[in-house]
């Protein structure tokens, strides 16, 4: 079988290994989808600060049960995998917070991910997909999970005054959310093209660099928008969420932070912010995200921008890298 193996930074080799055999308690997996992440272009330029090479990637990924030694998982089956590796015994994980172990490692960076035609996993981990969630969208339910946490921590959302910083896929699938749980959304980005996408699965957009943000809340709400998602990782997002929130408002920071930011703390004493921090999932959200597919409450197939063989794997990141303005979500086809 192959496999996309990373050496180092800035390669990828599509090499011929042996084809491996599940052990008990194991299912053998035929890849099908694999969807391409930010934090994987991060890991290919060397920049991801929790990975060692080398590395093989692959942590949004949908296939369907080839071999299997655990009873509850069928041959045959379509599933997707819960790619978290969490160790059962420290204090988050004991209260149930095992998304947040003190020595969490995930597939895919800390250790072996799907990136290959045939991939050995804990059956355990797997997800069954229903009739009516795609392969495509089987393999955006780790992302669209990554958003159904983080509208979780804001508790409830049903007629609240939403907006969310940043269009990418994650920003885009926190929107959707908030929109199927009753939040009135309004989403910003400075990129037209992912706002015409947003625009396309029905949500509302407003690029700053045209229009003040401020004023195009007022114009939508007559006041200040109460819940904020900051998606995009500066400073200048979180600190445009402190300013313009409503007093007592929520703001939930989803967008990874790559170095240490300046923001107005004086605001959030002031207005009796919350600020909340929110990481990956559980596996209740990624059953949720599942159910969201089905449902056909969220849209996942509109963000396939574009798809590349498995033979292609770096240039698939290349493409991604010299077009960052026109890409949204790339699947890798096996």
């Amino acid at each position: 079988m192959l496999e996309a193996f990373l050496p180092c930074p800035g390669r990828v080799v599509i090499r011929e290994v042996p084809r491996p055999r599940p052990g008990r308690g194991e299912a053998l997996v035929a890849v099908k989808r694999i969807g391409v992440c930010g934090s994987d272009i991060h890991v290919w330029h060397g920049k991801h600060p929790y990975t060692s090479y080398p590395v093989i990637q692959g942590h949004e990924l949908s296939g369907v049960v080839e071999e299997v030694r655990e009873a509850g998982v069928k041959v045959g089956e379509r599933v997707t995998v819960q790619p978290q590796v969490f160790c059962g015994t420290c204090a988050p994980c004991r209260r149930g917070d095992y998304h947040i172990c003190e020595n969490l490692k995930v597939m895919g960076f800390q250790t072996e991910g799907g990136a290959r035609e045939y991939w050995r996993v804990e059956a355990s981990k797997l997800i069954p997909l229903p009739e009516g969630v795609s392969l495509d969208e089987g393999a955006m339910v780790e992302p669209l999970s990554v958003a159904v946490h983080a509208v979780e921590k804001a508790g409830q959302v049903s007629g609240r005054r939403a907006v969310v910083l940043g269009a990418g896929p994650i920003g885009n699938f926190v929107a959707q959310v908030l929109k199927a749980r009753g939040a009135d959304v309004l989403i910003s980005d400075l990129n037209p093209f992912r706002l015409r996408l947003a625009e396309r699965v029905g949500i509302r957009g407003v690029n700053p660099g045209e229009k003040d943000l401020a004023d195009a809340i007022r114009e939508r709400w007559g006041e200040p928008a109460d819940l904020w998602f900051e998606c995009v990782g500066i400073e200048e997002t979180i600190d445009q969420a402190i300013e313009l929130s409503a007093k007592g408002g929520t703001i939930v920071v989803v967008g990874v932070f790559p170095e240490k930011v300046r923001v107005n703390m004086g605001f959030v004493q002031d207005h009796e912010l919350t600020l909340r921090g929110t990481l990956m999932y559980k596996r209740e959200d990624m059953l949720e995200a599942v159910e969201l597919f089905r449902s056909k409450k969220v849209q996942g197939e509109p963000l396939i921008t574009h798809r590349f063989r498995f033979t292609d794997y770096e240039k698939a990141y290349r493409f991604i890298d010299e077009n960052k303005d026109r890409v949204m979500k790339v699947m890798i086809e096996v």
